[in-house]
């Protein structure tokens, strides 16, 4: 298949009916629970990811994908008549993925192999990928689409309510949000990331009022939301936070995605966010 193919991971959360549609290749990283190790979204779907949580005392824990591993999916690609590979990744302060990529693709030589550091997670890197697949459908090469991505990185939002601080302090994913840490208050923290890394936006004292605080976010920026999704780790509210959003943006079901094995087991279950892009 001819023209340019884009690759990401499975931090992502890309739906594999929505990766499928759009022809966007999944190279996906582990989640180990004690000895066991799984390949995300392969061998352990998000809805079996949430259940062996919350079944097991052990943390999990998660591992970048090998350069090999990337080397062998865009040669195959390669092979099958790409002219050309977009790869875009979750943030490289947060996960070695991106620096697997960068190396893999110096070992490609037949055809140009961009590499970009989404700075994002989840839905953000997920919503990327998606306008790069819109990108090279439309003919655009390698290249440009490669120094779009990096522009787009500016507009690319991601707001979350997590239950709990404990999963992202484990895996040391936690950034400025350690700022949270040791206040004696049971508080449910709003989070956002930027320029790559966790940091606090608010704390508040109900999950209720961390969604509103969401549905403000929202709403403050709604005006030049281009595209937006609600990502949710298991999150028995789901359906009510998208309820709450009617009447600020157009969310339909297809535009809830779940949180998979990665990012799930640093926010940890409960957790539900949102992901947009602005306009320029």
């Amino acid at each position: 298949m001819g023209g340019v193919r884009i690759v990401t991971d499975s931090a992502a959360d890309l739906p594999s009916g929505v990766a499928a549609e759009s022809d966007i290749e999944i190279v996906p990283l582990s989640v180990r629970f004690g000895s066991e190790s799984y390949l995300s979204g392969v061998e352990l779907s998000a809805d079996e990811f949430w259940a062996k949580l919350k079944a097991t005392q052990q943390a999990p824990s998660t591992a970048a994908p090998s350069a090999g591993d990337f080397q062998k999916t865009y040669e195959r690609l390669a092979g099958d008549g790409a002219t050309g590979i977009v790869s875009v990744h979750l943030s490289s302060k947060l996960s070695a993925t991106y620096q697997s990529a960068e190396v893999a693709s110096k070992e490609v030589g037949d055809i140009p192999v961009e590499v970009v550091d989404s700075l994002a997670v989840s839905g953000g890197t997920g919503l990327m990928a998606l306008h790069a697949a819109k990108r090279a459908a439309a003919g655009a090469g390698a290249a440009e689409i490669a120094t779009e991505l990096v522009e787009l990185r500016s507009r690319v939002h991601l707001y979350g309510v997590i239950d709990t601080l404990e999963y992202l302090r484990r895996g040391g994913r936690i950034g400025g949000a350690a700022a949270l840490l040791g206040t004696m208050l049971k508080v449910k923290p709003v989070v956002s990331l930027e320029d790559g890394v966790v940091e606090p936006v608010d704390r508040v004292r109900t999950r209720s009022k961390g969604l509103e605080h969401l549905i403000g976010l929202v709403r403050q920026q709604a005006d030049r939301i281009e595209k937006l999704v609600v990502v949710s780790g298991d999150a028995p509210d789901t359906d009510q936070f998208v309820s709450m959003l009617d009447g600020t943006v157009p969310v339909t079901r297809d535009d809830v995605w779940p949180f998979g094995p990665i990012v799930g087991a640093h926010a940890g279950p409960g957790v539900i966010g949102v992901c947009f892009i602005t306009s320029a």
